[in-house]
């Protein structure tokens, strides 16, 4: 049977208590942490950067999933992979030799995922399938926590379900945005492997049970 993963956004975490929460996801059901960079250019926020994720990285316990919301990522993947980066995300708009930003993150042995926005259809990613290890489909506009899910990306996590079973691949889909426990079921039926739940597990009153809720409906749920 398709394992699904939940991985927890600590973008939407405490970070005043950032050490408790990256406990807890360690003794959760969680599978991975969700790191989400930016840099007030190519997403209206800033974040955090490579010394947060090397701090997180000498307390986490399961793989980090760095989804880089930033212009011009190739400058700094060797060293996002350094700070402890597992799998390393780029942004299909951010980079125009996207091959190559592949390549280099693959190189330095982590995972390589790209992203893309609500607006950037997923045929646009027909010529790199094959490089990849993950799509990430944003359900949200990049750059805040706590925005509303999407509907429309349902349907762009079927067609690319599809266009990988064609070509008999089996890439992870990741979905980003708004995601929780009144929308995990049809996401994952719709064809997504890993969810990221940002202010669902941490603005609850019990973030813990949050991902046992969640793990209990991806595991309960078959793809259609």
């Amino acid at each position: 049977m398709k394992q699904h993963l939940i991985a927890p956004s600590l973008l939407a975490a405490d970070f005043t208590k950032l050490g408790e929460d990256i406990e807890m996801v360690n003794n959760s059901e969680a599978d991975w942490f969700h790191l989400d960079v930016m840099d007030g250019n190519f997403v209206p926020n800033i974040s955090y950067g490579m010394s947060i994720i090397k701090a997180i990285k000498g307390m986490a316990k399961k793989p980090l999933d760095v989804h880089l919301m930033i212009e011009e990522p190739e400058r700094y993947i060797e060293q996002f992979r350094e700070a402890g980066a597992d799998i390393i995300t780029v942004h299909y708009e951010a980079c125009p030799h996207i091959h190559r930003t592949i390549q280099q993150i693959k190189e330095t042995g982590a995972k390589a995922g790209v992203a893309i926005n609500p607006g950037t259809p997923v045929s646009v990613l027909d010529d790199i399938l094959e490089d990849l290890d993950m799509v990430l489909v944003m359900s949200v506009n990049p750059g805040f926590g706590g925005q509303k899910f999407i509907y429309r990306t349902l349907q762009k996590i079927k067609d690319l379900r599809e266009r990988m079973d064609i070509r008999n691949l089996s890439k992870l889909i990741e979905v980003d945005g708004g995601v929780g426990l009144q929308n995990a079921e049809v996401v994952v039926k719709s064809g997504a492997d890993v969810l990221v739940a940002g202010s669902s597990v941490f603005k609850s009153k019990n973030p813990t049970n949050s991902i046992h809720l969640l793990k209990q409906v991806v595991k309960n749920t078959s793809i259609v």
